[in-house]
């Protein structure tokens, strides 16, 4: 590892650690406050949105602070990146984990306890292994910082029981402060947390949950293949992303069907062998234009900014599990797409998951809870933004623009009678018949399509036999599909047979209406919602977008060659930046943001060249260019 001396400056200004070590000039919202408050001792919950800048509220405290700042990350990923970002811009940064050789952590262990580290990250199950205790009482903790705090909730979608230990930091470090943060917390799990971890003294900063920058768009399941395809390679392509899938062979079956479509694609699932799930995470991480089809095994602690989409090609378990994988998209700031295709078939089987599995009563009510909650977003007739928030207590302005039923208003479409045929249906099978059916057996006696079963069991004899023929399959599914978000059915057993709740009573009766989208009626295929949006350089001209090729090409050589990611060198906006403002000295350089001390005396001489070479071939074009003959 090595040990060599900070550059980080000898007063414990949060200001100047900010602009002299990370390159940027001002902080952003609550992060002065939060740096101030924990560099001052005190404890902090900090709720931030994936990309507010989660990682300088604990790094620049712990650079202001005496001692070594102990960072509690649960993914060797972001361990590695994060080390290898914050040595470049000279602070010395260092992992313990089980990656690591006897050798290498035994260097790392010195390094700490003479005081040699400014940061150190362990994994949370770290402080149960024998002796890490005991090492960190060696050395001299400025701060503990727990990342991804949300995973101590045992109601939540992210349990860790590790974490369950961390609260004993607070009876052995107790003049330490330490900072708890999550991108992800509903009210309920922000209580927990605090509770759990024994933060009862800390202040508490929660930030706006919303990503303005993200674009949400879900849309009818159809044929599932080509509504992926046409949205990655038609409307991404050559972007970074990630697809996520519940099982792992549909993770290597969509995998394989971009690669067919000629998407530069990756299959990542827990059943894969290390080397190849590390692998994809590195080319993912480290080469442009990757995207990678993952189980939610996938994506926590990982630190790409320039991920331009996240599809969903099945139904998340929770909110706060979408939220969460969301979040992943467009952390640079540039416009990014949350994309999601689901259908009936999604429903049943979570629904078959959850009354299958192995987790008691409350355990299944609660993911029940968690699931309807999911529903309701996939139906809801209103701007998702605004549902998204309220979920996590926060309330907006009003619409948000930027959402597909923001854009596309749907239509509301009376579905009241077609429901309480299907409610009729539903009941009369069981009662006349003494049988109960999954969804497809009632849409065929709605059709009337006769088959050997329907024949046997004298169906064609009910009296709502045939009496929705006028609507097609695919309409009933989404009738059907929405009726069980809303809770007027439920999906039974293992079987997914439908049974109406209490809720449907109102509606048979006549006393409620069901209004529903018309596009789930309607409409079909992806549902394209709009112009897609610009990629990290659009909005530039013709020439800084040329600037700004040239210095990503130059970016990449450089994070090769040094073995990190290309993110790490310097992030798009930086890249942007220098673009835009073409800095000709040192002095220029450090204007920009994202460039500190350490990074202008690293890079500063080849990022000028690579600006003057682009300025040298400009010259020489116009020069070489015929010049105007002046005549009318």
């Amino acid at each position: 590892m090595g040990t060599a001396s900070s550059t980080i400056p000898p007063a414990g200004d949060p200001g100047r650690v900010l602009a002299e070590v990370f390159g940027f000039p001002s902080f952003r919202g609550d992060q002065e406050a939060i740096v101030r408050h924990v560099a001052s001792g005190g404890d902090a919950v900090v709720l931030m949105p994936t990309g507010g800048g989660k990682s300088i509220c604990y790094q620049v405290p712990a650079l202001c602070r005496e001692g070594t700042g102990v960072v509690l990350s649960p993914l060797v990923a972001l361990m590695h990146d994060q080390v290898a970002a914050l040595r470049l811009a000279g602070v010395r940064a260092a992992a313990l984990n089980s990656a690591m050789s006897f050798e290498e952590r035994v260097e790392v262990e010195r390094a700490y306890a003479a005081g040699e580290l400014d940061l150190l990250y362990l994994a949370p199950e770290r402080l149960s292994t024998p002796g890490a205790v005991e090492l960190l009482q060696r050395g001299r903790v400025a701060l503990f910082a727990i990342d991804e705090a949300h995973c101590v909730s045992q109601w939540g979608h992210d349990f860790r029981p590790d974490y369950l230990r961390l609260g004993a930091l607070a009876e052995l470090w107790p003049d330490v402060p330490r900072v708890a943060l999550t991108a992800t917390a509903t009210p309920a799990t922000h209580r927990e947390l605090t509770e759990r971890l024994h933060l009862d003294r800390a202040r508490h900063f929660v930030s706006s949950f919303d990503r303005p920058g993200i674009r949400y768009r879900i849309v009818p399941k159809t044929k599932v293949r080509d509504q992926l395809v046409a949205f990655v390679k038609g409307e991404h392509a050559g972007e970074a992303g990630i697809v996520y899938a519940l099982s792992r062979k549909k993770t290597e079956q969509a995998a394989a069907w971009l690669r067919e479509a000629g998407v530069d694609a990756v299959a990542y699932h827990a059943g894969l062998p290390a080397e190849q799930r590390l692998e994809a995470q590195t080319r993912f991480l480290r080469e442009d234009g990757v995207v990678v089809v993952a189980t939610i095994a996938f994506g926590m602690g990982i630190d790409k900014p320039d991920v331009r989409f996240v599809a969903h090609i099945d139904l998340p378990k929770s909110v706060e599990g979408y939220y969460q994988e969301t979040g992943r998209a467009g952390r640079d700031g540039a416009p990014a797409e949350a994309w999601m295709a689901y259908g009936l078939a999604d429903v049943v089987q979570q629904r078959q998951l959850i009354e299958t599995g192995d987790g008691d009563k409350a355990t299944r009510r609660n993911q029940l809870a968690h699931l309807n909650q999911m529903l309701q977003l996939c139906e809801i007739t209103s701007c998702r933004r605004q549902y998204l928030l309220s979920y996590f207590g926060e309330q907006s302005s009003g619409p948000c623009g930027n959402c597909d039923v923001c854009l596309d208003p749907p239509r509301l479409w009376d579905a009241t009678v077609p429901a309480q045929k299907l409610l009729s249906t539903v009941l009369r099978i069981g009662k006349e018949r003494g049988r109960t059916f999954a969804a497809g057996q009632h849409i065929d006696v709605l059709r009337g399509t006769e088959s050997d079963r329907s024949r046997a069991l004298r169906l064609d004899e009910l009296s709502t036999w045939g009496i929705g023929a006028d609507l097609s399959v695919a309409q009933w599914r989404g009738l059907v599909r929405h009726l069980l978000a809303v809770g007027v059915l439920e999906s039974r057993g293992e079987w997914g047979v439908l049974a109406p709740t209490e809720a449907a009573k109102p509606i048979l009766s006549g006393d409620e209406s069901v209004m529903m989208r018309e596009e789930v009626i309607a409409r079909r295929g992806t549902g394209s919602t709009g112009a897609k949006r610009s990629a990290a350089s659009a909005d530039l001209t013709a020439e800084q977008s040329e600037i700004f090729e040239r210095l990503r090409a130059w970016r990449l050589g450089e994070a090769r060659e040094q073995s990190v990611p290309p993110y790490v060198v310097f992030g798009d906006a930086t890249l942007r930046a220098l673009a835009v403002h073409e800095p000709r000295s040192p002095e220029a350089l450090l204007e920009i943001s994202g460039i500190g001390q350490a990074k202008l005396d690293r890079y500063g001489d080849a990022v000028l060249q690579v600006l003057a070479e682009h300025s040298l071939a400009e010259h020489s074009l116009a020069e070489s260019a015929p010049a105007e003959s002046g005549l009318a």
